[in-house]
This record gives C-alpha cells, sequence and structure tokens, in this order.
C-alpha cells in the first residue's frame, strides 16, 4: 500500500470511520470517562474501536488513541502501523501523539481540536515534527462540530 495520504480515503469513508469512532465516545461517556472514540483502518477496513477507559480502568495511559493502536497492532502482528488510518474524535495529547509517531502510524483524521493540549498542531505538532523520526500526515476537522459538542455537553454536566 505504500505511504497513506489524504488522497486514499473518500470523504464518506471518513466521515463513516467518524462515525464509528463518535460511537466509541458516547461509550466512554455512558461510564464517566471523558467522551473520545478512535477507530483504526487498515486497507479500508476498521481493524480496532476504543473509547477512553482512564476512569473505568484506573489507567492513566487508557486513552482511546493508545487503546486502538494496541489492538491494531495485535491483528495485524506487527507494531509497524504505516498502512494503518487512525481516525479519534478529539486532537491526540503529547502521549497519544507520541504512540502514533512510535507505532510509525500511516495517517491520522481528527474531529475536534485541543486548543489545550492537542499535540498535532494546537499546542505542539508532535506528528509532524522535524526532530522525530516519523511524520504522520493529517486531516483535522472531519465532523468537529459533533466532536466539540459531547466535550462540551460532558464537561457542562460534570460541572452541574
Amino acid at each position: 500500500m505504500g505511504v497513506l495520504t489524504p488522497d486514499d480515503f473518500t470523504a464518506n469513508e471518513l466521515n463513516m470511520w467518524m462515525s464509528h469512532a463518535l460511537e466509541q465516545a458516547r461509550s466512554a461517556e455512558a461510564h464517566g470517562d471523558v467522551p473520545v472514540g478512535a477507530v483504526v483502518v487498515h486497507r479500508h477496513s476498521v481493524i480496532a474501536a476504543r473509547h477512553n477507559e482512564r476512569e473505568l480502568t484506573g489507567d492513566p495511559t487508557a486513552h482511546a488513541e493508545v487503546l486502538a493502536l494496541r489492538n491494531a497492532a495485535n491483528v495485524i502482528g506487527n507494531w509497524h502501523l504505516e498502512e494503518c488510518l487512525l481516525v479519534v474524535t478529539l486532537e491526540p495529547c503529547v502521549m497519544c501523539a507520541g504512540a502514533m509517531v512510535n507505532s510509525r502510524l500511516g495517517m491520522l483524521v481528527f474531529g475536534a481540536h485541543d486548543p489545550k493540549a492537542g499535540a498535532s498542531g494546537s499546542c505542539f505538532d508532535l506528528t509532524n515534527s522535524g526532530v522525530l523520526n516519523h511524520r504522520i500526515p493529517q486531516i483535522a476537522g472531519v465532523r468537529s462540530e459533533e466532536s466539540s459538542q459531547l466535550l462540551k455537553r460532558f464537561f457542562a454536566d460534570r460541572r452541574r
């Protein structure tokens, strides 16, 4: 398959996969976790789908992206994920962006930007840093309003 580019995927495919990620995000919310969902796509098929589980498991590394990357590596049988696309509802944090770089992820698609902790362009740009050994092509803002609204509602409910 080679290097992934935004031209490898149709808008319909990206919307469909983001729908899966949004479903995962709602699952996180159902057990009190921040509603972030992620899916990993390999050769146009979803091979992993996860959501945040920090509250559920007590594991500070149980972000949707990290869990999905782990599952994808198990499915493929290799930690090299060059032929994989990660679709996530929120711009990845530093930990998750680092995991993506270390897995040699082929491409990233995310919904909402994270102006407080985003590491794919908002606060940091680890996924496209010339200092690191791998750069990840990305598409930002896919169904961002839906992703943002989930997060805003979750935090508004928590403040009440």
